[in-house]
């Protein structure tokens, strides 16, 4: 008997799903299916963290389908051996699912699987997805096209399927062999919880958004925290884009009646800005799925020369820089599985312009931290933090002003850096200004007790930045960024300042 396939891939939810409502009016069975592909775990970018999460949100979907009458098969295998596999037991009519954006593992694979479904005379329906337009040459429409899909109906999850009635597989951690990756402060997965995080950001720690957002402390309650939820897909971005509009809308309202709406206007506009950059960043990923191998502008890339440096590369990558700032973002980010926005572009200058280390080991670093980790939203800041794209501003954040502007009292510090946990404020940015005696006291002796900077954090980002605009130098390299420009870059145009005593030169780096 022929039936129908709805391919989940990082679309774990029943709501706002396209494939599955589609499906659910089919005269024919429909196998709901989950891969776990045996190709993607070869994958440097793959780390057990990832994979327990998607498997924790499919469970849940699980959950969900059995309600309507259908399942969800999750399977360890590559999608080649599962979809014959399927088609040998019940000869598979049409595939449906969305459309991904994925690197270049994932847009091989469904070459493939388009090329099997054309030679097995099976359909295969893929369905947009978010805001990334399959097919776009150029930045010019996108904008319009984006919103336009935003503006879209939702779809109701269905209430009935027809599901395939056969014994189903299940994949594990076990199953598979892959040891799990303790972290703490871990989400609840699946799309009900998606919800509930959505509701409660809405509702009550949205407000100072605007002006939380940039503090690794501050940012865990007052950010979104949706990300893991979007990375799984238990909730659609349009859903969420919809949401949002709607609370703005009622509290317009309220200020028309003369009510106090507070700071959420001005912190959910800024929220529907980061939504919009969310889709900007993965349609790049989209018209070029190499950007994890490939730097955007590889002449900028090579000019760098930057190599390996295994002693930088072990202290950057552990937390043990000598910065105390940075090494408790990122003995915080390992941990937990997450850091804010601004801190994880803090990490990715830090590598690249202090330590002058290669992008595609940091970054594949970060990415096997980040629970909520996004191949289309990291691989293009990664580009634009370490200067390789040749249309961004060079963005060279000073660790230290950093922890000056967001945790002046180092409470974040001691949280994290333990070492730390006696130097008084005056100290805890930069120790090693401490007198000896003091540091015999606190019990922080640098060098012993806490690691002596790695390098002096100031003179090497001053370094990296000037060898950075050298790189760029160049009738060559110049024409390669306009490319890139006409390719990639934003249509918005940026607010015009005025230039008055002090105003920079445009082309001059910004140290944050």
């Amino acid at each position: 008997m022929a039936i129908e396939v709805v391919w989940f891939k990082r679309d774990l939810r029943t709501s706002d799903h396209s494939p599955l409502f589609e499906a659910s009016s089919s005269n024919l069975p429909v196998l709901c299916l989950f891969l776990v592909e045996p190709q993607r775990l070869a994958q440097p970018d793959c780390d057990p963290i990832h994979i327990e999460w998607e498997l924790d949100c499919a469970y849940e979907l699980r959950k969900k389908l059995e309600a309507t009458g259908a399942n969800l098969d999750i399977m360890h295998k590559d999608a080649l051996e599962a979809m014959e596999e399927i088609h040998a037991k019940h000869t598979i009519s049409r595939i449906r699912s969305h459309e991904e954006t994925g690197t270049s593992w994932s847009f091989d694979r469904d070459k493939r699987v388009s090329e099997w479904c054309v030679d097995n005379k099976v359909e295969w329906i893929e369905y947009p997805n978010n805001g990334v337009i399959r097919g776009m040459k150029g930045r010019d429409k996108w904008k319009t096209s984006r919103d336009r899909r935003m503006g879209l109906d939702l779809l109701a999850p269905p209430k009935r399927i027809a599901g395939v009635q056969s014994k189903h597989a299940n994949a594990t951690m076990q199953s598979i062999g892959m040891s799990r990756r303790q972290i703490i402060h871990r989400p609840i997965p699946g799309q009900d919880a998606a919800m509930d995080v959505l509701r409660s950001f809405l509702s009550s720690r949205g407000e100072s958004y605007r002006w939380s957002m940039s503090s690794p402390s501050l940012a865990v309650d007052n950010c979104s925290r949706l990300a893991p939820y979007f990375s799984t897909g238990c909730i659609s971005v349009r859903r969420v884009v919809q949401t949002t509009s709607s609370k703005m809308r009622r509290l317009k309202e309220a200020r028309s009646r003369g009510e106090d709406v507070g700071g959420w206007l001005q912190s959910l506009s800024s929220f529907q800005s980061r939504l919009a950059w969310h889709c900007h960043f993965m349609q790049k990923l989209e018209m070029e799925p190499t950007l994890d191998t490939r730097a955007q502008n590889p002449l900028i890339d090579r000019g760098m020369n930057r190599e390996m440096d295994e002693e930088r590369f072990r202290a950057w990558s552990e937390g043990t820089t000598g910065w105390p700032f940075f090494d408790a973002c990122m003995r915080s980010l390992i941990a937990t599985g997450w850091i804010n926005f601004r801190m994880r572009a803090m990490m990715m200058s830090a590598a690249s312009y202090n330590l002058w280390l290669p992008w595609r080991e940091t970054g594949l670093h970060l990415a096997r931290q980040f629970l909520d980790y996004e191949p289309g939203i990291h691989w293009s800041q990664v580009g634009m933090q370490s200067g390789t794209t040749g249309i961004n501003t060079v963005r060279a954040y000073s660790v230290i002003k950093q922890g000056r502007d967001h945790d002046p009292k180092g409470t974040f510090i001691r949280n994290w850096v333990s070492e730390m946990g006696s130097v008084p404020d005056k100290y805890i940015h930069e120790p090693w200004k401490m007198p000896q005696e003091l540091q015999n006291d606190v019990e922080c002796v640098i060098g012993k007790h806490y690691p002596s900077p790695i390098v002096d954090e100031a003179s090497a980002r001053k370094e990296g930045v000037r060898r950075t605009y050298a790189a760029r130098s160049g009738e060559e390299t110049r024409e390669a960024s306009k490319k890139v420009y006409q390719k990639h870059g934003s249509r918005r145009r940026p607010a015009v300042r005025r230039r008055g005593r002090g105003a920079r030169d445009s082309r001059q780096a910004k140290l944050f």
